[in-house]
């Protein structure tokens, strides 16, 4: 009976290598958006050295491949300027494969932890409506199913799909909102990619490379606690749902995440840094990642959702980053909060103006710490982003100074030439001042446009 199953799997094995058909990764289907005016990588599996051709409607354009000893192939081709639908034609030996309604567009891939991965039907302000006018035949989207490898695998689970009003509800609504008003301004199609997961850390979405690069961030990774929903083991993730996805042409990244950083909060900094650094790196593109700040919330300490907050902030010394707030749009009470719709609005109107080059006379932060210049028993603290700076209250609330021990004591503030002063009758020498700092602190500092001031420590 073995011998009978041997020569089975055996013979099966000879027809596959006499039969081998072109196999392309899932990022490839119908529905599927590529990235506009670029050098785009199409690529997938064949038999060893096997040629075949592929026809691309756009240019009406045939090119030859021929595949490596690896049975794998991977041929660029330019895309035209946004448009569609188009074919693409793969045509073997063995099996044709033929993609249709494939848009040109700009594709955007969204990533983090569950507020990222949130949807309308998890709840989000004004539900019903908004799924009932989620017809965007020219937004494309792909969820990539969850899984975990111990080392980079070349291909993801999911598939392409028009944005309706069946498959919106299951999708990112903060990416769908961000793809809606990028929509609206450039008139072109849009394609995501969700590929994130509820409660993952950081670690698991960076390279192994990183850790092999600055142990540090090994031991940082260590105060992180197991949790029910995600595995904490690192670059697990990264290693199913985003290596894969490396060779697949991409416009730029949304990021949600760091609630599952505050227990390492004063390494998020680094940890996101290399990261970012590490996917351009992979991508061999320096594409813009924007991101959202975390909202106040009772994350478990007095003060490590605000240290993910400054971390955040400070991580905008990495070129061509974003950062949206949002400690005016939530509650302590929740950790998801249901305003989804100003998130995603805010990210993209950061798009539109850093990348796109829209929205040019258009605020789209809000105030920024730039500076802090001790004069006497006061410090004067200077932001960027501050054009009518003001408070929605009769004070402004939640600064603080230190003294000469590093004691940390209440401020009053008041606003004075665009700046904002702050004293105490405690500290007769202040050191360092900082704002909303603690986990659960909202903040009523705001710019004219009514965006509000980030969480900052002058140190």
């Amino acid at each position: 009976m073995k011998l009978r199953l041997s020569l089975f799997f055996l013979c099966l094995f000879a027809v596959t290598i006499v039969k081998a058909e072109i196999t392309l990764p899932n990022i490839f289907s119908n529905e599927m958006v590529l990235q506009r005016e670029s050098d785009v990588s199409l690529y997938g599996w064949a038999g060893p050295s096997e040629e075949f051709s592929i026809y691309t409607s756009w240019n009406d354009a045939t090119v030859q491949v021929k595949t490596g000893n690896d049975a794998k192939w991977n041929i660029q081709v330019a895309t035209p300027k946004a448009g569609g639908p188009y074919t693409i034609r793969f045509i073997g030996k063995e099996n044709e494969i033929v993609l249709s309604d494939v848009l040109i567009g700009e594709v955007w891939l969204c990533s983090g932890q569950s507020n990222m991965e949130w949807s309308a039907n998890s709840k989000i302000d004004n539900k019903d409506y908004e799924i009932e006018n989620a017809n965007y035949p020219t937004i494309r989207l792909f969820t990539v199913e969850k899984r975990t490898a111990d080392y980079p695998l070349d291909n993801v689970i999911g598939t392409w799909e028009t944005c309706s009003t069946k498959t919106m509800p299951n999708f990112s609504a903060v990416a769908y909102f961000f793809a809606r008003k990028v929509q609206s301004e450039l008139n072109i199609p849009i394609g995501l990619i969700d590929s994130s997961w509820g409660a993952s850390c950081a670690e698991v979405w960076t390279p192994e490379s990183v850790f092999e690069a600055h142990p540090e961030l090994v031991t940082s990774h260590e105060l992180i606690q197991p949790n029910q929903w995600v595995t904490i083991e690192k670059s697990t993730l990264y290693n199913a749902m985003i290596a894969p996805l490396t060779n697949f042409k991409i416009g730029g990244v949304l990021w949600y995440q760091g609630e599952s950083n505050t227990a390492n909060a004063e390494s998020y900094q680094q940890i996101f840094t290399e990261m970012i650094t590490s996917w351009r790196a992979d991508w061999n593109n320096d594409f813009p990642f924007y991101y959202v700040q975390i909202a106040p919330f009772k994350y478990g300490g007095e003060f490590e959702g605000g240290i993910v907050r400054d971390q955040q902030r400070r991580t905008l010394a990495l070129k061509n980053t974003g950062m949206a707030m949002t400690s005016d749009i939530c509650t302590v009470e929740d950790i998801h909060p249901q305003n989804k719709q100003d998130v995603g609005l805010r990210l993209a109107n950061i798009a539109l103006k850093q990348h796109y080059n829209n929205l040019q006379d258009q605020e789209v932060y809000g105030p920024l710490f730039e500076a802090a210049e001790i004069i006497g028993n006061q410090i004067q603290i200077k932001f960027s982003h501050d054009k009518g700076l003001k408070s929605d209250r009769k004070k402004i609330e939640l600064f603080e100074i230190s003294n000469e021990k590093g004691e940390w004591f209440t401020a009053k503030a008041k606003l004075k030439n665009g700046m904002v002063i702050v004293s105490s009758k405690e500290v007769k020498s202040p050191k360092a001042v900082r704002y909303a700092w603690k986990s659960t602190d909202i903040g009523n500092l705001y710019n004219e446009v009514g965006l509000p001031a980030s969480t900052f420590k002058s140190e």
